[in-house]
This record gives structure tokens, C-alpha cells and sequence, in this order.
């Protein structure tokens, strides 16, 4: 008894996740759209309009990505593990998760092992800021 209802809220759990990363890609990307019009639009600068477009639309697919990834490893709970499900499982966060390691690549413009030696130091950041 306690097994079936700790496996039906695990599963209404996983569909409740899948619900906000699939609510979080298309308002992400609604917001990133009306974002560009906004500052193409207000600017005529639509090249730097498009580059901010393009790292808000990545970093709302790459959190409703990994808002999908956890909710298909808390649905593992509620299916029978056989070796085709754990395999589909498998494949399934490969795919999604090299998804969100190029998205996240692709969006910081470095390999994430790059990303100390390109982030500015706290002293250049203030001179920077002191300058502008």
C-alpha cells in the first residue's frame, strides 16, 4: 500500500517537473522574443539584439532541459526496471544532457573548462566599472 502511494507521487511529481520545464521553455522563449523585438527595435541595433536572443532562448531551453532530465530520473522510480527501460533512460539523459552541455558552451562562447581564465578578476571588473 505505502509502495503504491510512494510510486504514484513520485510519478505525479515527475509530470508536475516535466509540466515547468516544458512551461519554462515556451515562456522563456516568448520572453526572449519579445526581449529582442524590444531592444531591435529601440536600438536598430538588431546584431547585438540577436546575439542577446539568441543567450536568452539557450538558457531557457537549458533550464527546462535540465528540469526534463530530473523528472525522467524520478520517473525511474515509478517504471518496472528492466534493461530496455534503464537503457531508454539512459539514452535519453545522454541525448539531453549533451544537449545542455553544448547549449551551455555555446552560450558562455568557451569550453566550460575555459571559463576561470576568461572571467575577469574582481580588480579589473571594478576598474572597468570605475572607467565606464
Amino acid at each position: 500500500m505505502l509502495a503504491e502511494q510512494v510510486h504514484a507521487f513520485a510519478d505525479l511529481l515527475a509530470r508536475l517537473i516535466e509540466l515547468v520545464g516544458v512551461t519554462i521553455i515556451i515562456g522563456g522563449g516568448a520572453i526572449a522574443t519579445v526581449a529582442y523585438l524590444r531592444h531591435g527595435l529601440r536600438t536598430a541595433d538588431w546584431r547585438s539584439a540577436y546575439d542577446q536572443y539568441r543567450s536568452n532562448l539557450g538558457r531557457a531551453i537549458l533550464l527546462g532541459l535540465e528540469l526534463l532530465v530530473a523528472a525522467d530520473i524520478i520517473s525511474t522510480i515509478t517504471a518496472p526496471l528492466t534493461f530496455e527501460s534503464v537503457g531508454l533512460l539512459a539514452a535519453i539523459v545522454s541525448i539531453r544532457t549533451f544537449l545542455s552541455f553544448s547549449l551551455e558552451t555555446e552560450i558562455e562562447g568557451c569550453w566550460p573548462w575555459q571559463r576561470a581564465a576568461r572571467a575577469p578578476s574582481q580588480e579589473e571588473a571594478r576598474v572597468n566599472a570605475v572607467h565606464r
